[in-house]
């Protein structure tokens, strides 16, 4: 009996590809998608200046330091910075090369503190981890203001739920519960 249920159960329910169809391979997967990566990031752009930190104060010089780090900040940040790198290799004086990174927000306290530090590579690599620390308490006081604020906002809907039930459910009954003594009494 469970041998011919078994048989009918085989025949009778569709399979998921035709019999031929088992025979070939199936079709590739497609790539699993990758999100971008986030290019608004404060916490990116510290990084590369810790990289930055790290290369000058491994020993190289600031031009191949800074073309190193630009694939590790955003792309914006990173073309600003690649400019300054080739004006560096090219042998251009400090001033004329930081330009472009003064005029783009996110490299423009590197630049001019690159200005400042003109003479070392390794002042240059103090001034870059500073950033770095700097960037990133920003972007932490940021993240605390933010948090405070969604507080804040939390608490005007349950304000708004709970104020009511209250003058409903205990201050209501006690007013009435007064005026009805009083004018009883009267």
């Amino acid at each position: 009996m469970t041998l011919a249920l078994l048989a009918a159960a085989l025949v009778l329910l569709p399979a998921a590809r035709p019999p031929l169809g088992r025979l070939r391979p199936p079709p590739p997967a497609p790539p699993p998608c990758r999100a971008p990566p986030r290019t608004d990031e404060p916490l990116v752009l510290a990084g590369g200046w810790d990289l930055l930190a790290a290369c000058l104060s491994a020993g190289l010089p600031v031009a191949t330091a800074v073309r190193a780090v630009v694939p590790a900040l955003p792309p914006d940040a990173g073309a600003v910075l690649r400019r300054v790198g080739d004006l560096l290799a090219l042998g251009s004086d400090q001033v004329t090369a930081w330009a472009p990174a003064l005029e783009h927000p996110a490299t423009a306290p590197l630049a001019r503190g690159a200005r400042r530090t003109a003479r070392s590579g390794t002042a240059l690599a103090g001034f870059a981890a500073d950033l770095a620390v700097r960037v990133r308490a920003e972007a932490d006081d940021r993240a605390e203001a933010v948090a405070q604020r969604a507080g804040v906002l939390v608490a005007a809907p349950l304000a708004a739920c709970f104020l009511p039930a209250f003058l409903c459910l205990g201050v209501v009954p006690v007013v009435l519960g007064l005026a009805e003594r009083f004018t009883t009494t009267w």
